[in-house]
């Protein structure tokens, strides 16, 4: 299996950045109101090709402010003021890295956001229903947990979700490790999936450019 479906995958952990399209058709959105330097703050935050290495490919793409959660947990958005966004997303072989930048107003909403978005006890069973459906019927041994990460940020959180997935010659195990940062007016999250007998490359690769992320959105 030269490559995995990780399309279903990638953008799970990616929704759960703690700015933007957060948790499920919520009645209560954000303020979009991006300016030319809150967006060139974001764009600077994002993996570029330098920071994976060689034999990775990938670009920017246009940040999804409007996806949305499949279950009933709707965080409060309204007081919240969305001023820059970036993404990239980058692939090698069986493993897929995604990063998303976002920028606020004011560091006070970050603060607020990450409660509301990140920590609240609603996130895990969300994210957990919400795994399951974009995998689809495929997919078995599903399963999300929180995971232990250096403390690189003022707010940082990981998470890890686990599946099977059903193909011509058997079932595939997939990991992809969510990895949510924050810092002053900035959220950002990492995302790394592929295949389960590649976790350790993954572990690694996952450090070194959270790392790298944290000291970005801090400089």
């Amino acid at each position: 299996m030269s490559r995995l479906p990780l399309g279903l995958v990638v953008g799970i952990g990616v929704a759960l950045i703690a700015a933007g399209a957060v948790l499920a058709d919520n009645p209560s959105k954000e303020t979009i109101a991006r300016t030319a330097a809150g967006n060139a703050r974001a764009k600077k935050e994002v993996l570029r090709h330098a920071d994976l290495g060689k034999g990775w490919s990938g670009r920017f793409v246009k940040p999804d402010l409007t996806s949305t959660l499949p279950c009933s947990y709707h965080p409060k958005q309204s007081d919240l003021v969305l001023i820059g966004a970036a993404e990239t997303r980058w692939d090698k072989s069986v493993v897929e890295v995604d990063s998303e930048a976002e920028v606020l107003r004011t560091a006070a909403m970050v603060g607020r956001d990450w409660q509301r978005s990140v920590v609240a006890r609603q996130v895990m069973p969300c994210l957990r229903q919400t795994f399951k459906k974009a995998l689809g019927p495929k997919a078995t041994d599903i399963s999300i947990s929180r995971v232990a990460f250096p403390h690189l940020t003022k707010y940082t959180r990981a998470f890890r979700f686990r599946a099977k997935l059903k193909s011509a010659t058997g079932l595939v195990p997939i990991e992809s490790d969510f990895v949510v940062l924050g810092a002053g007016r900035n959220e950002m999250s990492l995302t790394l999936t592929g295949l389960a007998a590649t976790r350790a490359s993954l572990r690694a690769d996952e450090l070194r450019l959270a790392r790298v992320l944290g000291h970005r959105i801090q400089s």
